[in-house]
């Protein structure tokens, strides 16, 4: 097995991955964007230890580790988007400011410059 066609594979998965997490504005598209990245990182991972043909497949064994924290990384971070598209309504990335109760964001502006409540500091 020559190692150049899973190697440009993998490559081209991790730039598709990494234009999706640089251009999406969708948190949904910006997490598939990530585990296209890791699924490149495994794809290198299990080509090398085939290539180096090693007797304890160190590399399939980190990609089973990097298979686990990939899915329990999805499911965290769906649950944030779920909670925050609950709370805001909406599920996009630019206009996700504060993480904060959005009444309380709204009511709170800048009150002096620099001094806590306008306050003049001695």
């Amino acid at each position: 097995m020559h190692l150049a066609y899973p190697a440009v594979l993998a490559a081209l998965l991790f730039s598709v991955g990494v234009y999706g997490v640089l251009a999406r504005r969708n948190v949904v598209l910006v997490l598939m964007s990530v585990e296209l990245m890791l699924n490149a990182v495994n794809l290198n991972l299990v080509a090398f230890d085939a290539w180096l043909r090693d007797s304890l497949h160190a590399g399939q064994a980190l990609t089973l580790f990097t298979i686990t924290v990939a899915a329990a990384e999805i499911g965290l971070g769906l649950a944030i988007v779920l909670l925050v598209f609950r709370t805001r309504g909406t599920a996009d990335i630019d206009r996700i400011t504060a993480l904060g109760d959005p009444a309380e964001a709204a009511d709170q502006a800048p009150a002096g410059a620099g001094s806590p409540k306008g306050q003049a500091v001695a």
